[in-house]
């Protein structure tokens, strides 16, 4: 059964053997790739971010954070990151954070919710969120620099909450 809970600092080792293959691989994230241990957690947990991790079996197997898309007038649109273990792919880890995300926005008011950059080679991704109900409503052509496809479309997607 796959839990959600809030993160907190104690969480830190898992979150950054959760992302650091992610970043590492640097297919779906804009991190730097090499990005160190400090700088991520940093980003991460930053004061505007909720963070939560996704746990299966006791064992922590994603993170993702929900702030608002853009400050003031624009904070009523929710935006999320999320990353799930690449050992647990498969298991509808992305699915039930992208789940509670939509609820937790909804519950503290958000109007909707915005991915601002999907990688289109991201299929599974892809594939996830417009299952979830979000659109893409924009490409950006070649707004990806993918390790191994060069140059790669980015996509907006939204769906209203």
């Amino acid at each position: 059964m796959i839990t959600i809970r809030e993160a907190s600092l104690d969480d830190s080792g898992a979150i950054w053997e959760i992302i650091e293959p992610v970043i590492r691989a640097g297919e779906t994230l804009c991190l730097a790739r090499d990005m160190g241990r400090e700088a991520l957690l940093g980003y991460w947990f930053q004061e505007q971010h909720a963070v939560f991790v996704a746990e299966l079996d006791e064992e922590v197997v994603g993170t993702y954070f929900l702030r608002p898309n853009q400050p003031a007038q624009g904070s009523h649109v929710a935006n999320c990151g999320y990353v799930t273990s690449p050992k647990s792919a498969g298991k509808g880890i992305a699915r039930a954070m992208c789940a509670h995300s939509l609820a937790f926005a909804k519950e503290k008011g958000d109007r909707s919710m915005q991915f601002n950059i999907v990688v289109s080679s991201n299929e599974p991704a892809v594939h996830l969120w417009k299952s979830m109900g979000f659109e893409v409503i924009g490409t950006v052509p070649g707004g990806f620099l993918h390790p191994t496809h060069g140059y790669v479309d980015t996509y907006v997607m939204f769906r209203e909450l």
